[in-house]
């Protein structure tokens, strides 16, 4: 961030700079990586144009009418993708120019290592251009690498950026044109050229996730591939037989386990279609919608701007799948008004990056990975909708309450009738834009699949904003006229839905080499002994010096292997967007729990949680240093802010994890309610802990017993809660006296 854009709004009732849609659009592209688009003109731009309203049109027409064989779908939706990629994204502007240099030198010696062990491989068996042919394209891709001005860093393609997007559309049109000869009548045996095709295609999408999404994702996905071919020269535990490159394009390439993988199945076939959705659906207005119900929900309480910020995030959260882009969307409404009613600029964009960072976990729809989850557990999605619930409450509980306390701290007051929209004058304008997301999220109850549950809430998001239209003859003219989605606005909201899913496509494509690498190695396996065994070692050192037996060796043991898989979640979930976070986790991370009997469900639950969290975590809290941008405050402490607001996204998983029930696994109403109870007091004995206030200020004594009493109803101990319990009970029982004597004499 430019220290120019920074003022000094820590304290309450700052004011943010003035925000124009461009600075917004702006902030987006910095920190989203996935939104930042070039802006094209000309030939290009219709050529781009035309190119995304096919996919959209394409996955639309599947979604309604049947998909094509997987194979076929998924290379079909690369082909495209691949292919805008390069012409979409432009070459990121290097930080460092330095690291940027070292690194571009380190991923072109990765292209020519893939290069020579090919042409190594299958040199008797081509022509000796072909060889050469790989060795230029393994050149180009790394001259790519480099942060070298002459190649162009603009909005206008550079001269290397059209080679790699038709080779992009190229090695999956590949597969979709010679389908049957790959995959039915030379089945396991494949051609010359189909490897040097799969050699193109592991380049490009490490190439095409390094210019999307970073240095991140891609080196993870470089690193995944050098472990399967260096396998006999590590040490220890994690050397393995090795793999030429010549097996990895068979199972990474020719197969699904690898680049055509589960990850991109989700993605062509759950994922694209509620990213359309939820542009087309914002076009049409339903985000505004949101806001003015969250007003009128909360906006008439003490802190209601903060409380608006919260409940809105949650309601937009659910259709956006970007935690950036909704803190900025929302925030450049909320952010402002909070400021002006009395929160500092860092609370507010705090609350609003927790706030949005929840609308991936909140149901009925949860963002794309509840899909991925669906898919790899084999869960219905309806089941996961109703197991979401109470996490996803305990969430926004935590936050509304640090939010609550924070305005009775500061004596602010909610905000003033006039302000606060009627029920019946919202809903008169904007019930037309409901019908989609009751029918869609109907249907998912239903258990009808997801995909066609989207293409009648993409199909009715259309025809239902003509409402307004039709009736205006008939004298309803209250209904909200400017969200019709006319030609041009349905072929921008077509075009976006396209572009908006590029990112993801090829996040996922990269993990598929990690997924793919999994299965050939047992690497899943290697990790999370390595995480039982630490556990193991530290649980039984620190169990020996905790008195009387208060806490077994197993429970310790336990939460420290919790630990250690939580650490690892925000840890590599820096900087990745939520659904290739997951995916990763959830096969690498996620075996460490299995050996202490934990249900497969709720650990994936667990790891989901703290993936989405990574976004409010510093030092990579995208989110959160969004929000800094419109509220002007510091980023890091913003972020730092935004990290203890959530609080309740990083308790909520030990809860479900020592009480089942609130997942409804094993479910007993003992179990169920003592969770409950526990649930609630820890969160607001946390909550007010962290504030410093509760209907008083409260003592440092008071706040130390209040952090740990309420960690320890995390647990599953009955005679340690009831203990614990009682303290909170009674500190904030007197504090509330406190408050009430105080108000008495005032």
């Amino acid at each position: 961030m430019s220290n120019s854009r920074t003022y000094d709004s820590d304290q309450a009732g700052g004011h943010p700079p003035e925000m124009h849609q461009q600075d917004l659009d702006n902030l987006i592209k910095q920190f989203d990586n996935e939104s930042n688009f070039r802006n094209l003109k000309g030939v290009l731009k219709w050529l781009v144009t035309a190119a995304c309203v096919v996919l959209s049109l394409f996955h639309i027409y599947t979604a309604g009418f049947g998909l094509l064989n997987e194979v076929s779908h998924r290379t079909v939706h690369m082909a495209f993708i691949m292919g805008l990629l390069f012409l979409v994204f432009p070459r990121r502007r290097p930080n460092r120019p330095k690291v940027a240099t070292t690194m571009g030198l380190a991923y072109g010696a990765f292209y020519l290592l893939i290069a020579y062990q090919l042409v190594g491989a299958l040199g008797s068996q081509m022509p000796a251009w072909w060889g050469w042919g790989i060795y230029a394209f393994a050149v180009m891709m790394a001259i790519s690498a480099l942060p070298l001005s002459f190649l162009g860093n603009g909005h206008k393609p550079g001269w290397l950026d059209w080679p790699l997007a038709v080779a992009g559309a190229g090695f999956s049109a590949y597969l979709v044109i010679f389908f049957e000869e790959i995959f039915i009548i030379n089945v396991g045996f494949p051609q010359t050229f189909d490897y040097l095709m799969g050699g193109i295609a592991i380049m490009l999408v490490v190439e095409g996730a390094r210019r999307t999404m970073g240095e991140s994702l891609s080196v993870i996905g470089v690193l995944a591939l050098l472990y399967a071919m260096f396998g006999p020269q590590l040490p220890g535990v994690m050397a393995h037989r090795g793999y030429d490159v010549i097996r990895l394009v068979e199972h990474l390439y020719l197969g699904t386990e690898g680049i055509y993988g589960i990850a991109i199945g989700v993605v062509a076939t759950y994922v694209f279609h509620f990213v359309l959705f939820g542009v087309l659906a914002q076009a049409s207005g339903l985000g505004q919608l949101f806001i003015e119900l969250a007003t009128m929900v909360a906006g008439r309480y003490s802190g209601g701007p903060a409380k608006v910020s919260v409940v809105s995030s949650g309601f937009f959260g659910m259709i956006s799948g970007s935690p950036v882009a909704n803190t900025v969307t929302t925030g450049a409404f909320t952010i402002p008004m909070m400021q002006r009613y009395g929160f500092s600029g860092r609370f507010s964009a705090a609350t609003e990056a927790a706030s949005s960072c929840g609308g991936q976990i909140t149901p009925p729809i949860m963002g794309a990975s509840a899909f991925v989850m669906s898919e790899m557990l084999g869960v219905p999605y309806n089941e996961l909708i109703l197991i979401a619930i109470i996490p996803a409450a305990f969430h926004y509980l935590a936050t509304l309450c640090m939010v609550h306390f924070e305005a009775r701290r500061l004596g602010l007051k909610g905000m003033p009738s006039d302000e606060i929209p009627r029920l019946g004058d919202v809903m008169a304008r904007h019930w037309h834009q409901v019908i989609p997301l009751v029918v869609m999220v109907t249907l998912l109850l239903m258990q009808f699949t997801p995909f066609l549950a989207a293409f009648w809430g993409i199909i009715l998001t259309i025809v239902c904003s003509y409402i307004p239209l039709l009736l205006k003859p008939l004298g309803f003219d209250r209904l909200d006229h400017e969200s019709v989605l006319t030609p041009r606005r349905l072929m921008y909201g077509l075009e976006e839905g396209a572009k908006q899913s590029i990112a993801i496509t090829a996040a996922c494509a990269c993990v598929g080499f990690l997924l793919g690498v999994t299965t050939l190695t047992g690497l899943g396996f290697k990790f999370s002994g390595a995480i039982v065994g630490l556990a193991h070692d530290f649980g039984g050192t620190l169990s020996a010096l905790i008195p009387f037996d208060l806490v077994t060796e197993d429970g310790l043991t336990l939460f420290i292997a919790l630990i250690l898989v939580a650490l690892a979640c925000i840890l590599m979930g820096a900087g990745i967007p939520t659904t290739p976070t997951y995916i990763i986790l959830a096969s690498i991370v996620a075996p460490a729990l299995d050996d202490f009997g934990i249900a497969l469900l709720a650990t994936h639950f667990f790891i989901f949680y703290y993936g989405v969290l990574a976004d409010v975590t510093p030092p990579v809290a995208l989110a959160a240093y969004a929000g800094a941008g419109i509220s002007g405050s510091d980023p890091m402490r913003t972020g730092t802010t935004a990290f203890r607001l959530s609080m309740g996204k990083a308790l909520v998983p030990f809860m479900f994890l020592y009480a089942p029930s609130l997942l409804f696994l094993d479910f007993t109403w003992t179990e169920f309610s003592l969770a409950m109870i526990s649930g609630v007091l820890c969160i607001v004995a946390l909550s007010a802990a962290y504030i410093g206030f509760f209907s008083a200020p409260l003592s440092r004594a008071e706040k130390t017993l209040l952090t740990i009493a309420g960690l320890v109803l995390v647990g599953n101990s009955p005679w340690l809660i009831a203990i614990a319990g009682a303290v909170v009970l009674v500190i904030l029982g007197r504090n509330y006296r406190s408050g009430q004597s105080s108000l008495a004499v005032a």
